[in-house]
């Protein structure tokens, strides 16, 4: 039997913390009768519009429709070209295609994991002069709670004469500076797409999600497309769809929104822990912890959605942890450009090279808030005996 049983993500300590208030809310949201949409959708909109710095925010109702009604809203569709990153979650790449669009994959950063901006010069260079006339958007992700280049990948994106989409899913409340003025994900771009899924950061008690704009006529047009395209009940403008955020989440990300800075202080400071640990048991040379590559000035330069690791022998690392009771997960295994579903697309498997040693390398481990130094000192013991440290 293994000496201790450490979850990916345990929710127990935020639910112990917040139960009464979580349970009044929701019983108030029943008792309301109001269960589409409503006034705590409302406030929730308000609250992380201020949180991210941004004029307004749009609820809806998960991350992945956030992203595929940024994209709708800015007319994307069969011919079109978007620029995306040959990393992430699947519905990064996925809502491109829902729309008949092409996404075009750029190979990432090997420090940060996102988009490397680079790459995207390299890939426009490669492109033709009709090719690049149909770009139409570029869809950088901040990944695992760390901004990306916003700086140079803006800098394209205007030379381009597109706008910049932001799926910052798994990055609310991270911080970069952009030319010279500090700001949170989401608030670069034309719009950001986060998530409220249960694992994020800030997680409901289910699906759910928002996009943050600060241009008014697009936050319009996502607004009337969030409801089927109509302005007016049962007379529709455009096509749009059923993209509505529920009241009993709204209520729900309300309460932890308050608590979150407090949540990323105490994924940072467990992150601090493991840097610690690992250096001092000498294991640096097995397994490379994540990096800050952001302003030291910025307190939220990674707010650490998930711990990823690069490691050496990555799946008998995995396989091992698992035995002693540790989980960890492989946060992605397989890059888009593999995907069966994107092979008409005809990347070559050897494509992307730092894609394709990222999804060969890293494992996330835990970080979530509560997790106790015991159980990091437990971790990084069973990571240093299997390396034979």
């Amino acid at each position: 039997m293994p000496e201790m049983n450490i979850p990916l993500l345990d929710l127990q300590p935020q639910l112990d913390e917040m139960r009464d208030e979580l349970v009044t809310a929701v019983t108030e949201v029943i008792d309301s009768k109001r269960y589409i949409m409503g006034p705590e959708v409302e406030a929730l909109e308000k609250e992380i519009a201020e949180y991210c710095g941004v004029a307004e925010a749009v609820g809806v109702s998960s991350g992945t429709d956030a992203l595929l009604l940024a994209l709708m809203a800015l007319d994307i569709g069969p011919g079109d070209l978007v620029l995306t990153t040959n990393f992430s979650f699947f519905a990064t790449a996925g809502v491109i295609s829902r729309l008949n669009a092409t996404p075009v994959f750029v190979d990432i950063d090997p420090i940060t994991f996102n988009m490397d901006p680079e790459q995207v010069r390299v890939t426009l260079q490669r492109m033709s002069a009709e090719e690049r006339s149909r770009i139409k958007a570029l869809l950088p992700v901040h990944l695992y709670g760390q901004c990306a280049d916003m700086d140079e990948l803006m800098s394209i994106a205007e030379e381009l004469g597109v706008p910049v989409v932001e799926d910052a899913a798994q990055a609310i409340g991270s911080e970069c500076l952009f030319r010279g003025e500090r700001r949170r994900a989401g608030s670069v771009g034309v719009a950001g797409c986060f998530s409220f899924f249960p694992s994020k950061n800030l997680g409901g008690l289910g699906d759910g999600g928002i996009i943050t704009v600060n241009d008014p006529e697009l936050a319009y047009k996502i607004r009337i497309k969030r409801v089927h395209g109509a302005e007016e009940r049962y007379f529709h403008r455009v096509i749009g769809g059923n993209f509505r955020l529920d009241p009993i989440q709204a209520v729900v990300v309300r309460l932890k929104l308050k608590r979150l800075d407090s949540w990323h202080q105490q994924r940072q400071q467990n992150a601090a822990r493991y840097f610690r640990m690992f250096e001092e048991t000498g294991l640096n040379d097995f397994i490379r912890l994540p990096e800050a590559v952001h302003d030291r000035s910025l307190s939220n330069r990674h707010i650490y959605n998930q711990f990823m690791a690069r490691a050496l022998r990555r799946d008998e690392l995995k396989a091992f942890l698992q035995q002693e009771g540790i989980a960890s997960e492989v946060y992605y295994p397989l890059p888009f450009h593999k995907q069966e579903c994107f092979a008409d697309l005809g990347y070559a498997k050897e494509a992307f090279p730092v894609s394709n040693t990222a999804a060969e390398t890293l494992l996330s481990l835990p970080v979530y808030p509560g997790v106790t130094e015991e159980a990091q000192r437990y971790v990084t013991r069973k990571v240093a005996e299997f390396y034979g440290v």
